[in-house]
């Protein structure tokens, strides 16, 4: 089997425990507007434009022009010549393409890597649009014995087949009001809750985390909403949760992508960020900051 992967590399502590190899799976299900990897967005990948190298020959179909790409000309190309044919940085396709072996054999050379309780953490886009070959892949590393991570955004109704492959469980709860949900994000929240219901209860090492995002989920009314949904955490000790700030770390990529980003100007104050953690507190969760 294989996954698309749009982004590899190292990092600490911020997506699992200790120094984790970090494989970001192409393709996801929600449209979130403040998205800070939107080239992980599109199933197929998407065309990323770097306007420092673009210029004509980028394309021998001609769909560059006065220094832009034509879009509407690369959706009935069928053969991608300035991604696979072209020695070029102006255009560049989001994802490459490997076989879990790849994967398999990457990790098991970056052993030596994962110090302070490191590992594997598979996150997105989201992984489960790739769920039998993450699945495999999770089988693999962990029959040899390597610590692994996932972060979902937990819309997929088989993850708890996953439960016994994975050690460490992220998972982002974005709202509590199904209606707003889907409103912004274009999917339902029930199946996120019954996820969430399913990892609290049956997994050791959780760590929910909710995005506090300026006007869709950041306000002390949100927080109580939030309090209701979370209280099956409180006192439980297999269970952690983290708030987020909002952040344009990601902007840039929309253009880069071809899309619009539509978030305006704001931000998350540390007020604001106390509110819930104090809220979250006083009903007896684990609040922490990776």
């Amino acid at each position: 089997m294989k996954l698309k992967i749009f982004q590899k590399g190292f990092n600490y502590s911020q997506d699992g425990r200790g120094n984790r190899l970090i494989y970001h799976l192409q393709g996801c299900n929600m449209h979130c507007p403040w998205c800070s990897n939107p080239e992980g967005i599109k199933t197929g990948g998407a065309l990323m434009v770097d306007k420092t190298w673009l210029n004509e020959g980028c394309c021998p179909k001609g769909a560059v022009a006065g220094g832009e790409l034509e879009r509407s000309r690369c959706e009935a190309c069928q053969d991608m010549p300035c991604v696979f044919s072209m020695r070029q940085k102006g255009i560049r396709l989001s994802c490459k393409e490997y076989s879990v072996e790849t994967l398999v054999r990457e990790s098991v050379n970056s052993k030596p890597m994962f110090f302070d309780g490191g590992g594997v953490t598979l996150t997105g886009g989201e992984i489960t649009l790739q769920f039998q070959a993450v699945k495999e892949l999770l089988e693999r590393l962990h029959e040899e014995g390597i610590h692994t991570a996932i972060e979902s955004n937990g819309t997929h109704p088989g993850m708890g087949e996953l439960l016994p492959l994975v050690d460490e469980w992220i998972m982002d709860v974005k709202h509590y009001d199904n209606r707003k949900h889907m409103q912004w994000l274009g999917v339902p929240n029930t199946q996120v809750l019954e996820n969430m219901k399913l990892a609290v209860g049956n997994h050791p090492d959780v760590l929910l985390r909710i995005p506090l995002i300026p006007g869709f989920n950041d306000s002390e009314e949100d927080a109580e909403g939030f309090a209701d949904i979370m209280s099956i955490c409180a006192g439980q000790q297999n269970v952690r949760l983290e708030c987020l700030a909002y952040h344009e770390f990601g902007k840039g990529k929309w253009e880069q992508c071809g899309l619009t980003y539509t978030m305006k100007p704001a931000r998350i104050s540390q007020d604001t960020i106390q509110l819930f953690e104090g809220i979250f507190r006083e009903i007896g969760i684990n609040v922490v900051h990776t």
